[in-house]
């Protein structure tokens, strides 16, 4: 069956139903939410049901919508009483911890795919791409199994996770960015990476909390009463920071991230509703993200890169995300041994990775297919092995108390 313009919203309903449906048990059970929506949409996809949606341009697009609403959310409902005592960790987290990260991942999958025989090997800067895709965090199915087994996090760690996974798709997309740029245009030198991070970073946090004291400014010379029109224009705001912000060549999920943070913790904004109306289109757009993507992915073609796969998510679970997270927490006296290993349990590749992974696709690289193929994989593996055992591991390391 094919996507048509006629089809589309009976075929979208319809799989968002049962997801609702199949998602209410899964949240009693502890299954990650996420991991449920990729799996229905790969079954009804072209190998499964079989509705045919292969556009990578359609799937990037709908990524970049849904990011931008899911990160403008997490910092709109965000505190900075909260924080503000792990400001610093979960900083050098989403910053150092990605770049290390994408580093350790990197030097391995060049290892990994040019010592397997009958597997195209990839050069030191794809290596550096595919490992930059697949850097950051999700938080959405950890916190949702948290939340549903009634757990407690010691620590202080629920907020360190939240301001690391909330902060950290910006840093990841950067890396992302150059290195595919250093791979289509073949220019590897240290220059450009750091000239074009640091252009990325500083323009998007300056658009960001520019962007947003704008949008308060306007809020309070308009003055509305009608609180739908007050929730719209708080919709196009982020949509207008995230593309300008782009335009002027900088990191448009850094500044919509922090506009979220900047808007939901002024005084200007007192409206309660808007907290329930940004949660609310924030799971629709992960849902429907979740699904768009099981959807594109053909399952049979991940039977290829199994064993690389494989080798990949062990490596990034067990090597390079640990340690990341106790060389970036190192300075921070005050986290147990046990709180390092559980944060680095919690890394969860998610829809981010998966999002990330189409932009080599559409570029056009030799080996983008693979890429994409690996990410999926290897969020597939994630969030079977970490995302079931969350809670588990919490309780192991003694890091949680049944509410």
């Amino acid at each position: 069956m094919q996507l048509t313009a006629e089809n589309i919203l009976l075929i979208g309903s319809v799989l968002i139903f049962v997801s609702i449906v199949a998602g209410k048990a899964a949240y009693k059970f502890g299954v990650p939410l996420l991991l449920l929506f990729l799996l229905i949409g790969m079954f009804f996809g072209s190998d499964g049901v079989g509705i045919k949606f292969d556009s990578p341009y359609i799937s990037q697009f709908i990524g970049n919508v849904a990011l931008s609403i899911i990160l403008f959310s997490g910092g709109f409902d965000t505190r900075f009483k909260d924080i503000r005592p792990v400001l610093a960790p979960g900083i050098l987290l989403s910053t150092l911890g990605v770049l290390l990260t994408t580093l350790f991942t990197g030097t391995v999958i060049y290892f990994v795919t040019d010592l397997l025989s009958g597997f195209p090997g990839l050069s030191i800067a794809e290596s550096m791409l595919l490992a930059a895709v697949m850097s950051s965090t999700d938080s959405a199915s950890v916190f949702s199994i948290l939340r549903s087994k009634g757990v407690k996090l010691k620590e202080n760690l629920k907020p360190v996770l939240e301001l690391e996974s909330g902060s950290n798709d910006p840093m990841a997309y950067m890396l992302m960015i150059i290195f595919l740029n250093m791979v289509v245009s073949g220019n590897y030198s240290a220059e450009t990476f750091i000239s074009e991070f640091l252009i990325q970073f500083s323009v998007g946090a300056v658009c960001g909390y520019v962007f947003a004291k704008a949008t308060l400014f306007f809020i309070r010379r308009l003055d509305t009463d009608n609180k739908s029109l007050y929730h719209v224009l708080l919709l196009a705001a982020l949509f207008f920071i995230q593309s300008a912000t782009g335009l002027l060549h900088g990191n448009g999920f850094l500044a919509v991230y922090i506009a979220g943070l900047v808007i939901g913790n002024s005084k200007t904004q007192c409206d309660p509703t808007a907290y329930t109306f940004f949660d609310s289109i924030a799971w629709l757009s992960q849902l429907v993200l979740f699904l768009t993507l099981g959807l594109f992915v053909n399952p049979a073609e991940l039977i290829k890169i199994a064993l690389p796969g494989i080798l990949i998510a062990v490596a990034l679970i067990v090597f390079s995300r640990p340690l990341a997270v106790f060389i970036s927490l190192s300075p921070f006296r005050n986290f147990s041994a046990n709180a390092r290993h559980y944060v680095s349990w919690v890394g969860l590749r998610g829809a981010v990775p998966i999002v990330f992974a189409t932009y080599p696709l559409i570029a056009g690289i030799e080996n983008g297919q693979l890429m994409f193929d690996i990410a999926f994989f290897v969020t597939i593996v994630s969030l079977l092995f970490q995302g079931t055992t969350v809670n588990y591991v919490a309780r192991k390391l003694s890091l949680s108390d049944d509410e």
